[in-house]
């Protein structure tokens, strides 16, 4: 089980050092170094863990950890990037959404079976990849058998040697029409399509057990009990493809075999973002009203982290190797209000710093997906060249950290607010009003339109 994991975790980490890690997320992520070493060296461990031979590798834990800052300053991207660049099974939570055992609402090993059904779907998607191919072929055949069906046989007819047989006509016929398959001239021409759909009952059980928390899974319960209902559908022969090809690659795909390895993949290298995790640690002094369950939530959550076994409709899940990052802004509590045993299943522990001026000027100009970039690409659907002026973006940036000194520092997220405020009209009017295939924006035009309001403060405080 371990080998196939280290198989696949090799493959996928093993050329990112931490230093290429960090370079990676530099792409997107503006500052906050001491977040992306940690995440690195964490995510880089967990390669190094699975090169450990004996039994030592089972007891080398992943070091969780907990991102401490405001809002808006990187904790949730750098968590998303981390995860799409080790191509690991990657699920964001907000702790405020689950509640104790015995309230109404979501329990923490929720998280747990999200994170087992999105590796999954990972697994089939490659797996699907892989017989492609072959799913194309035999789906191209199925559409054959449609277009041209094969000759009756009739009792007592022989081919004679003046007339060609039946058989070599059709074969003709089929190659003829295997040639059009594989253009684009008959993929308008619609047909009638017959596929299988499984027939589920509709089943609910009273009580606080799921059928999932139960272990069931009634879709491949009933599945092999129950016949399949053929379902006809008008589709054209594009779609007719698609969907053939679909219902082939299923029939090729070996589920025990995803199911093994998307569990291995969660144990080994999952990863759980659970953000807001401040917004259940309740400050001292202040225990009363609806914050009596946020301490039963901690007591919930400290199993799943500390590592246990989690059962989910694909079997039992182990979280003792997942790795979680949590992230708070902890205005009100400090991480030390969380419970002590929690707090020690979160050794690292980052403080992310709040942007300045130099780093709003960055964020707008120097990652891939930039917001100026954004708006640019946009505004090109409509035909319509924008751009924005290096005096312009200084000034944007400097509105932006005046309103979040004065009103609320919500981070990079202020940026937004202002960038829409400021193109508001344009992109109100690029379809219709406006003529021009260029726009600059430049310093005056941005003062134009935001000094009066930021000025204002208190219309400020509603509009920016």
């Amino acid at each position: 089980m371990i080998a196939v994991a280290k198989k696949q975790i090799t493959s996928q980490q093993k050329e990112l050092t931490p230093r290429q890690i960090v370079e990676e997320l530099n792409k997107y992520i503006i500052g906050q170094n001491a977040a992306k070493k940690a995440v690195a060296i964490a995510l880089r461990n967990r390669w190094r863990r699975l090169q450990v031979a004996g039994t030592l590798r089972e007891d080398i834990m992943p070091n969780n950890i907990i991102l401490i800052g405001p809002t808006g300053v990187g904790k949730t991207e750098i968590a998303r990037r981390l995860a799409k660049l080790s191509g690991a099974p990657f699920i964001k939570v907000e702790a405020s959404k689950f509640t104790e055992v015995g309230y109404v609402g979501r329990d923490v090993e929720s998280m747990v079976r999200d994170l087992t059904e999105i590796a999954m779907n990972m697994v089939k998607a490659e797996k699907a990849a892989e017989v492609e191919s072959k799913a194309r072929e035999l789906a191209e055949e199925r559409l054959l058998d449609i277009l041209v069906p094969a000759p009756r046989k009739q009792k007592g007819t022989e081919p004679t040697e003046v007339q060609p047989a039946p058989e070599e006509d059709f074969n003709r016929t089929r190659e003829k029409f295997r040639e059009k398959l594989r253009g684009t001239s008959l993929d308008e021409r619609m047909i009638e399509l017959e596929l299988s759909t499984p027939q589920i009952p509709l089943m609910q059980v009273m009580g606080p057990f799921s059928m999932e928390e139960m272990g069931i899974n009634l879709q491949e319960m009933f599945g092999q009990i129950l016949p399949k209902k053929e379902k006809h559908r008008k589709v054209t022969i594009a779609e007719a493809r698609r969907l053939l090809t679909q219902e082939e690659s299923q029939k090729l795909i070996d589920m025990e075999k995803v199911t093994k390895e998307a569990l291995e993949r969660v144990e080994n290298s999952g990863i759980i973002f659970i953000d807001e995790i401040d917004k259940i640690a309740s400050a001292r002094g202040h225990s009363s009203g609806p914050d009596v369950s946020r301490e039963g939530v901690q007591r919930d959550l400290l199993p799943i982290v500390e590592g246990s076994s989690v059962l989910t409709k694909h079997g039992m899940v182990k979280t003792d190797h997942v790795l979680f990052i949590a992230s708070g802004a902890f205005h009100v509590a400090k991480p030390s209000d969380l419970i002590p045993e929690l707090q020690g299943r979160f050794p690292i522990r980052v403080e992310l710093k709040s942007l300045s001026e130099e780093d709003f000027v960055k964020i707008l100009t120097l990652p891939q997906n930039a917001l100026i970039k954004q708006y640019a690409a946009l505004m090109k659907t409509e035909g319509i060249d924008i751009s924005f002026n290096d005096d312009a973006v200084q000034e944007i940036a400097k509105i932006a950290c005046e309103v979040n000194e004065q009103v609320e520092n919500i981070g990079a997220r202020r940026l937004h607010t202002i960038i829409t405020t400021l193109l508001e009209e344009v992109l109100f009017d690029a379809p219709d009003a406006i003529k021009e295939k260029s726009i600059t924006i430049t310093k005056k035009v941005v003062q134009g339109k935001l000094s009066s309001i930021v000025k204002n403060r208190d219309l400020s405080r509603f509009i920016l």
